[in-house]
């Protein structure tokens, strides 16, 4: 979760899973949704905005399936 915040801090871009940490905190194993929410609390509390599901394809020039 450190490099979730740095990653805000530097203007770049955050994503979280059960592949990069399977911890939530020292000695608790963690769900990908947990990181997800924890990533979340984080992009916030330092004034960013979660990008929706929609936005993020845009964002990366995807189309829906």
């Amino acid at each position: 979760m450190p490099m979730v915040a740095q990653a805000m801090i530097l203007g770049g871009n955050v994503r979280v899973g059960l592949e990069d940490n399977l911890y939530l905190e020292k000695g608790v194993l963690a769900s990908n949704g947990q990181l997800v929410e924890r990533a979340v609390q984080i992009v916030e509390r330092l004034g960013g905005r979660n990008l929706s599901p929609a936005e993020t394809r845009q964002k990366l020039s995807l189309s829906k399936r």
